[in-house]
């Protein structure tokens, strides 16, 4: 068994104890072991062999052995047990916003509710606001949940479908008779969740191909299989409680036809109805098989060859959306679109002095095998007591250690910044005398969502007006697939960000994605530089980074319009400009 699946099963493991009840020390010692396995750069089963599982920083005898059991064995009778005694619609029930383990059994224990069915029922009848610690509103706010849910339906983030159709191209792999094998679909575009997977791949012979994919371990139904297209429906457990049931379709073509139908099966479906109708307009019809003119079939080896035929420019996959595209690429007028190293570094990243797992010295050292150039501190601010918020006396400490840290670097550079919340009334969670000492600020509201637009839009508005503040964090506060972002007229917040000179983030970590591509458009338009960041809380979120590229180059984002392509001596002028005189 593999570090990643040792971690999820601990982490289960962890949530698991929660839902029994078991203390919280208990639970958290589960979760720790699971994030520093995450981060183990060796591989587990030898450090298992040499006998150096117990080095690692947070797991003591008792953890090591259950890890070597997992290791050697593949299973452990505390995890089967916990498994077979709680049940599985509970882990439904963590999925609703701020409904966290100590509820969840609060409600099987007293109302017996295991499932979102029997939640949504005892909601509607009031049952769910008698229980002491909830009240009316968390019974309204578990209903708008649940609705939410609702709507969502069963998709998933980015990350996980991209991890999921990479794992079923591996599947694939050893089939012979595959010439070309790609993902289509949304998740070809990046879309922020995705609903299935769509594989396409050309062969002369795919009878081999579709039998082996209707048996790859992770198929639980087969709904249908024929000459060309499988059907599948797969479930993969992501771990953290979060099991997945997804649809899958292979498509199988001969090669000649491969071009057209991965042009075709990417989609979007209103990219697809322009492009056929310039290619009635040339004399042409385009179909997911040929394009084909008044000679005959027109020969393409890729999708640049359908697109040059059509007087097109080569249109990247996450462009296609129809709002634009086609014209700009007929006029040349394409973007050059942002590349993940494009990317010099980066400033929204947390350690153990507040949320994160890794300290300073461990985040620069991921940092630079990613091959930045610098890296951003930004730690919680003192009212974010729950993330571990530094009070200005920790602040002074952790910056005397960033110092130290940096002197020591030879070719990299760490600056010193804050995660600085924006109270509910728009001012900082630090006075002036503090935030003069940081390289920078990063704004970001984690409280109070429920507030008007108008007041939330002025509050946050407020903060970007801050000469100190540098960058806007995760302007929405959404978090994908759980909670819908707070009311605010991001209009007005990009604006008043252009006018004042103010960073917005495209917060990069795949629970948020936040600014979506429809407003860093915008942004760009409006003369507003963004800054990708990926809210790290280890060393492997770094790697989130490039979700945020995917996102931006959604938004027809370049080069010149993120903040962090920048070297480390543009970097520094820049923040000594925005800090002003004397800084």
């Amino acid at each position: 068994m593999d570090k990643s699946e040792v971690a999820r099963i601990l982490d289960e493991i962890g949530t698991l104890l929660e839902l029994q009840g078991e203390n919280a020390f208990r639970c958290q010692a589960y979760h720790n072991a699971a994030r520093a396995l995450e981060q183990l750069e060796e591989d587990l089963a030898q450090v298992v062999a040499t006998g150096r599982l117990g080095s690692i920083r947070g797991i003591g005898e008792t953890l090591r052995e259950k890890i070597t059991t997992l290791v050697q064995s593949g299973a452990l009778p505390l995890y089967s047990e916990l498994r077979a005694k709680t049940p599985a619609g509970l882990f439904d029930l963590l999925r609703l916003p701020g409904v966290g383990p100590k509820k969840v059994k609060a409600l099987y224990d007293e109302l017996g509710i295991d499932d979102l069915a029997k939640l949504k029922e005892a909601c509607l009848q009031g049952r769910v606001a008698g229980l002491k610690g909830f009240g009316a509103k968390t019974q309204q706010k578990i209903l708008e949940g649940i609705d939410f849910l609702g709507r969502t339906g069963q998709r998933i983030r980015l990350d996980e479908a991209l991890d999921l159709g990479l794992h079923l191209l591996e599947g694939l792999r050893p089939c012979a008779g595959i010439q070309r094998m790609e993902l289509c679909g949304s998740l070809r575009r990046r879309k922020e969740t995705i609903n299935d997977i769509d594989i396409l791949v050309s062969s002369e012979q795919a009878d081999p191909i579709m039998e082996r994919f209707t048996k790859l371990p992770e198929v639980v139904q087969v709904v249908g299989r024929g000459e060309t297209k499988s059907s599948v429906v797969v479930d993969r457990d992501l771990g953290r409680g979060r099991r997945v049931t997804l649809n899958a379709d292979l498509r199988v073509v001969r090669p000649e036809a491969f071009p057209f139908a991965l042009l075709y099966f990417t989609g979007s479906k209103e990219h697809n109805v322009a492009v056929r109708a310039l290619a009635q307009q040339h004399g042409l019809k385009l179909n997911e098989y040929e394009l084909v003119g008044p000679g005959g079939s027109v020969a393409c080896k890729d999708e640049a060859d359908i697109f040059r035929a059509l007087g097109l420019d080569y249109i990247p996959p996450e462009l296609r959306e129809c709002t634009g595209e086609i014209e700009a690429a007929a006029e040349h007028r394409l973007p050059v679109l942002l590349e993940l190293n494009d990317l010099q570094g980066t400033f929204h990243c947390h350690t153990t002095w507040s949320d994160g797992t890794a300290s300073i010295k461990e985040m620069a050292q991921a940092a630079q095998k990613l091959g930045l150039k610098y890296l951003g501190i930004a730690d919680h601010s003192q009212s974010l007591t729950v993330a571990y918020g530094l009070t200005p006396d920790r602040v002074r400490e952790q910056q005397a250690e960033i110092d130290a840290v940096n002197a020591k670097l030879e070719g990299f550079k760490l600056y010193r910044g804050t995660e600085c919340d924006i109270l509910a009334d728009g001012r900082l969670d630090f006075d002036e005398e503090l935030l003069a000492t940081f390289d920078y600020v990063v704004a970001s509201v984690h409280s109070h969502f429920n507030q008007s637009s108008a007041d939330m839009t002025a509050r946050i508005i407020r903060a970007i007006e801050h000469p100190r503040v540098t960058m806007l964090g995760h302007a929405t506060g959404r978090l994908l697939l759980r909670r819908d972002g707070y009311k605010v007229d991001l209009e007005a917040v990009l604006q008043a960000a252009a006018k004042h000179g103010t960073l917005v983030e495209i917060n990069s970590h795949p629970q948020r994605l936040d600014l979506d591509w429809v407003h860093c458009k915008r942004a760009k338009a409006l003369g507003v530089q963004l800054v990708i960041n990926p809210d790290a809380h280890s060393m492997p979120d770094l790697a989130y980074l490039r979700y945020g590229v995917d996102v931006a180059r959604r938004g027809w984002l370049e080069k010149k319009d993120i903040f962090n392509t920048q070297s480390q001596e543009q970097v520094d002028a820049a923040l000594k400009e925005k800090r002003g005189p004397g800084a």
